[in-house]
């Protein structure tokens, strides 16, 4: 799996870690970012979807 680096303001990454270890709902931090992303992209698709953006395979 390829990794990435991104810079984050400290309120985001304090929001973030909230999610994250015993008491939360994600593992680690990189399983809070994935998840974040694949939620984010289906947002967008369903979005595309409603406007006719998405390109269909045929």
């Amino acid at each position: 799996m390829p990794k990435i680096s991104v810079e984050i303001p400290q309120e985001l990454l304090d929001d973030l870690d909230g999610h994250v270890g015993d008491d939360g709902k994600f593992v680690n931090r990189s399983d809070a970012i994935r998840a974040s992303i694949r939620k984010t992209l289906d947002i967008l698709d369903e979005i595309d979807d409603r406007h006719d953006r998405l390109e269909t395979e045929e």
